[in-house]
């Protein structure tokens, strides 16, 4: 397990940031975050997630998945994405976004259906976007059975939503949105996660958490959400490091 102090980034797209992710990596060693989860988001970027992890081992896990933006390409890519999930560490990004809505809803819940179903065929986790969906990605997921695996990334429910997805055994990510002055809802909603299913995330290079507003967002940060995490939990910041870095191990199986 991860030593007292360490940070997992459980949600960095390495292969959009603008320089050599070694340097970005060093970084980010240096802030104390011991691995990432770089998630793609259709074939080819999961594909650069995979390369990315031959080239730095686990350091950076990967996943293989189709993101609800691209969701009526889901036909065309679900060979490719099928063929790339029995070695990936994770399936998704995959959900449902209606804030967007740039696929067609029927056309996202088949994407997100079938997802739903491999991750759980091959006993793997489940990255999972939602985004103004919570009723329909919690009647998927409510029949689903898949536990603590499958993970709501950058969670951005308030107390209602978070109560009740917990109910299913789910667990939570949060992202920098937990320290902008206009998550207040969302800090009231962290409260009542539980500890042991709750994750910390970037999502590189977007969301970038204060203080670093306006640059792009890297793992290096991801203390920083960590730490405002802490400050609502009323606990230390080493404690908050060491309990997400052990859920996000046990979670995507990382020894």
């Amino acid at each position: 397990m991860p030593d007292r102090g360490t940070w997992v980034d459980t949600h960095g797209h390495l292969f959009l940031l603008d320089e050599d992710p070694a340097a970005v990596l060093e970084r980010a060693h240096d802030a104390g975050v011991e691995w990432i989860m770089c998630p793609g988001v259709d074939v080819a970027t999961a594909t650069a997630s995979e390369e990315l992890h031959e080239r730095f081992g686990d350091t950076v896990l990967w996943s293989v998945g189709l993101h609800p933006h691209d969701a009526e390409r889901w036909e065309d890519q679900r060979a490719d994405i099928e063929a790339l999930a029995a070695r990936s560490h994770a399936i998704g990004e995959c959900g449902l976004d209606y804030y967007r809505n740039l696929a067609p809803k029927d056309a996202q819940l088949q994407a997100f259906r079938d997802q739903v179903a491999l991750a759980g065929q091959l006993s793997k986790p489940l990255i999972i976007h939602c985004r103004d969906a919570f009723a329909d990605v919690y009647e998927v997921l409510s029949g689903a059975d898949l536990g603590e695996r499958a993970l709501l990334h950058c969670w951005t429910g308030g107390r209602k939503w978070t109560k009740r997805f917990a109910e299913l055994g789910v667990s939570f990510s949060f992202a920098g949105p937990l320290t902008f002055e206009t998550g207040e809802t969302l800090r009231i909603a962290a409260k009542h996660v539980p500890r042991d299913r709750t994750v910390v995330e970037t999502d590189s290079p977007y969301l970038t958490p204060a203080p670093h507003r306006g640059e792009p967002n890297e793992p290096a940060f991801v203390r920083h959400t960590g730490e405002t995490l802490a400050a609502i939990w009323g606990v230390d910041p080493d404690e908050v490091a060491r309990q997400t870095s052990e859920n996000a191990s046990r979670i995507f199986n990382r020894a």
